[in-house]
């Protein structure tokens, strides 16, 4: 076996299988693991994706948020044992691939648009009006 696939072997073991399908401009709620000395507690970050990169184990995504005026920008990698849940809270509408000129915006600039998904999947099939037979 070479080492090439012995190491994707290894990565394939350590990725997560319950990671959402999440996108840039999402709002994602993280929970995090934090030690503390001898403690282990959680802590819940909630932001705006501004970035990802990577893919497989090293895949990386940035978070963005604004509390009690002070922004703040955290990277966390996807398959890290220290991120617990992630969680897509609302899903945004960009056409960026990276959304830094959020990043010393504040208020209304650095919101982003909500996506809206309808709810009703329609079929192709149901679109097409079958020939009546006379």
């Amino acid at each position: 076996m070479s080492r090439e696939k012995l190491i994707e072997e290894l990565e394939l073991e350590q990725l997560k299988k319950n990671v959402p399908d999440f996108r840039i401009g999402d709002t994602v709620k993280v929970e995090t693991k934090i030690i503390e000395g001898n403690k282990e507690r959680s802590q819940t970050i909630t932001g705006t994706v501004i970035a990802k990169r990577g893919r497989g184990l090293s895949e990386t995504f940035a978070l963005y948020r604004i509390a009690y005026g002070a922004a703040m920008e955290r990277v966390f990698p996807v398959h890290s044992p220290r991120v617990g849940k992630i969680e897509v809270i609302k899903e945004g509408k960009v056409r960026r691939s990276k959304l830094y000129y959020v990043r010393g915006e504040f208020g209304r600039k650095a919101k982003v648009q909500e996506r809206l998904i309808s709810k009703r999947k329609v079929s192709p099939a149901a679109d097409v009006v079958a020939p009546s037979e006379s």
